[in-house]
């Protein structure tokens, strides 16, 4: 019996779950499903251009498992580019953050923002300079994904 899958944080929600070629009706192809923590994996590698180890801690998994999960996305987004197929993202086990806090280092303020709206310039209670990711959403540091730092029970999307 495999070993049941670690969950993977992920940034949030894709905006498109689905992709096709132009022109051919979607019930007439051949489906890939692309998971979120493959997509994750891949936004992280490629658009981001982080290396293996600082994405793999990201996602708060080994560097080895995202080395498969990042050559697995990339696999199946190529043979559905090449191919012609339609492209699903879906499923995984995934814990989506939706938020992200901050801390100020000099007068301790905590603050949450949304994922996508980029990293603060200043803490807004003192205006200082020295803010940081809150310690707890980092994850343990070369501990595989942590499951019970963050909460996560495994559970599928």
């Amino acid at each position: 019996m495999p070993r049941p899958c670690c969950c993977r944080r992920v940034a949030g929600q894709p905006t498109c779950i689905l992709f096709k070629p132009a022109g051919i009706p979607a019930a007439s192809l051949r489906e890939i499903v692309l998971t979120l923590d493959e997509l994750e994996a891949m936004r992280l590698a490629d658009l981001e251009g982080l290396y293996q180890e600082q994405a793999a801690e990201k996602m708060r998994i080994s560097r080895p498992t995202f080395g498969r999960i990042v050559e697995s996305a990339r696999r199946k987004v190529t043979e559905a580019l090449v191919k012609g197929f339609l492209l699903r993202i879906e499923g995984g086990v995934v814990m989506i953050d939706t938020v992200r806090t901050f801390k100020c280092h000099d007068c301790r303020h905590k603050w949450q923002l949304p994922h996508g709206t980029g990293r603060p310039s200043e803490c807004p209670a003192c205006k200082s300079r020295n803010i940081h990711r809150d310690e707890a959403e980092r994850g343990p540091k070369g501990h595989g994904c942590g499951r019970q730092a963050h909460g996560c029970r495994g559970r599928r999307v």
